[in-house]
């Protein structure tokens, strides 16, 4: 593709977290974007990272990375936690910033964030791409016209079960985190509520509007596998009130059932709906029973070439607002305040829930007399375990040191056992063929996955009788619920049924 922008000037960019940092890289050099140097403390990704960017500067240590001259912007992907620090770093070293989700952890570090960047006078975006989808850029195009009346209600889903990502890193191969006897540094117990910018976050550009509170109440329901008290072991849904007085219910968080992206929302003329691979439905006409449409979205300009770079479009846009940005002084959609509003209505999310459902005020941090009630203000989830004490001190490393490999890879004979034997009981009401033949692959599958699911179990077995107390022998014994009762058979009698249930169906 040719030149986006009408000027030869370049923005040298260092990426700080070369996990998800890397894969911006692709769409990068068509934005006047020249990826110079790369920072992470894991090997592998500074290794992967250097094939990708030969020419960049790579190191694992990040005052060597801030203190280039030659780094004009740092894009920031490294742990939750650490994004406030780190992009506080970088802005004082003369960096423009954009930051992955979310902005900061604390409301008191929210503060710092954004008086650095009014300080700083550097650019700041927020990394948040599902509001650049196809669909969602359509229709915050037919809302800004008028099309859709006046926001009533909303529902929008990120669902998301990330339960192999609490002991494995998020990259290719999913390789399981290292020491093996620690989970993940944050993905292992964060609040899912935390994560809300991939739902409420296309609302917010849609309709242009900020969250003002929030309610969400406290689960009890956790979904098996994770370990105990992990807030991501539960959907997380909660009502917001926007600033027009509509409601909208988030629900981001972990379920049997992915979306990863669903949506409806009600305005007062017309409404849209997009579930699953159903396709994006419109009804429109101003009345509950008036005609309703399967629609096919369309792009702005640019947007088949964002449709090549990764997670929807998302990734491009979100480099073409920041890059535009810095280049001709156009403001993106993204900016430090809109990023503190979607950021803190986490933080009030969680909040509620530790205080059984009570309403929160969501504050608008634009406002710097009411920063200012927030400058001390250091809540932040409750933690019920740490994730590098999992296991008691002194435990033996010999013993303790496969946790995590066997806990990712028996979640995935797990999970395979159990589409196996549930599909089979449906197997009578499927409806159609490549149903029928997914549970008779599954099926075979299980059959083939039987030794080593049983090994894992007693690997398994043997860290729980060392360490029965442990959060990590709760986590394994939820675990291992996953393949029960089918597995509490011998191995022997087990894989007979699966072969005689085989020999049933494919006969039918």
């Amino acid at each position: 593709m040719g030149k986006i922008f009408d000027t030869d000037k370049k923005i040298r960019l260092g990426i700080w977290g070369l996990g998800r940092g890397s894969s911006f890289v692709q769409a990068a050099d068509a934005l006047n974007i020249d990826v110079v140097a790369g920072c992470d403390t894991n090997s592998i990704m500074r290794e992967r990272f250097k094939k990708n960017c030969p020419t960049a500067f790579v190191t694992d240590d990040e005052n060597e990375f801030l203190a280039r001259e030659d780094i004009d912007a740092v894009l920031i992907a490294t742990y939750f936690t650490s994004h406030a620090d780190h992009t506080i770093r970088s802005l004082e070293a003369g960096k423009h910033v954009m930051c992955e989700v979310t902005s900061f952890f604390t409301p008191a570090e929210g503060v710092k964030v954004v008086e650095a960047v009014e300080k700083s006078k550097k650019v700041y975006h927020l990394l948040e791409n599902y509001p650049f989808s196809k669909e969602n850029m359509y229709l915050a195009k037919l809302w800004q016209e008028g099309f859709f009346g006046d926001f009533q209600y909303g529902e929008f889903e990120y669902l998301h079960e990330c339960r192999s990502l609490c002991y494995c890193y998020n990259m290719l191969g999913y390789p399981p985190v290292e020491p093996g006897y620690a989970a993940h540094n944050w993905r292992s117990y964060l609040d899912f509520h935390y994560y809300c910018t991939h739902s409420l976050g296309p609302l917010m550009k849609i309709t242009g509007l900020r969250p003002e509170k929030i309610t969400a109440f406290p689960e009890k329901i956790a979904l098996p596998g994770f370990i105990p008290g992990s807030g991501m072991a539960k959907p997380c849904p909660s009502l917001i009130q926007m600033s027009n007085g509509g409601i909208m219910r988030n629900l981001c968080g972990a379920t049997t059932g992915n979306y990863h992206t669903g949506k409806r929302i009600w305005g007062t003329r017309a409404s849209a709906e997009s579930l699953g691979k159903h396709g994006l439905h419109i009804r429109f006409g101003a009345g509950g029973e008036s005609t309703q449409t399967l629609i096919e979205p369309q792009w702005p300009e640019l947007g088949e070439f964002a449709d090549t770079t990764g997670h929807g479009g998302g990734d491009f846009w979100e480099l073409y607002y920041f890059a535009r940005e810095i280049l001709t002084g156009e403001a993106g959609p993204w900016n430090i305040y809109d990023a503190c509003d979607v950021t803190l209505a986490g933080i009030m999310a969680v909040r509620s829930t530790e205080n059984q459902g009570e309403t929160q005020v969501i504050p608008d941090f634009r406002d710097p007399v009411i920063r200012d009630k927030y400058r001390n203000d250091n809540f932040s989830m409750t933690r019920i375990f740490e994730p590098d004490r999992i296991f008691p001190d002194g435990h033996d490393t010999a013993i303790s040191g496969n946790f995590n490999k066997v806990m990712s890879v028996m979640e995935k004979k797990s999970v395979i056992l159990r589409q196996a034997v549930d599909g089979a009981k449906l197997y009578p009401q499927i409806a159609d063929a490549d149903g029928k033949l997914k549970v008779i692959q599954f099926l075979k599958e299980a059959i083939d996955c039987l030794p080593e699911l049983y090994q894992l179990r007693k690997q398994a077995q043997e860290m729980i009788d060392a360490y029965p107390d442990s959060p990590a022998a709760g986590a394994l014994q939820s675990m291992m619920t996953l393949a029960e009762p089918e597995i509490n058979d011998e191995e022997n009698v087990l894989k007979d049924k699966l072969l005689e249930k085989t020999q049933q169906l494919l006969s039918k």
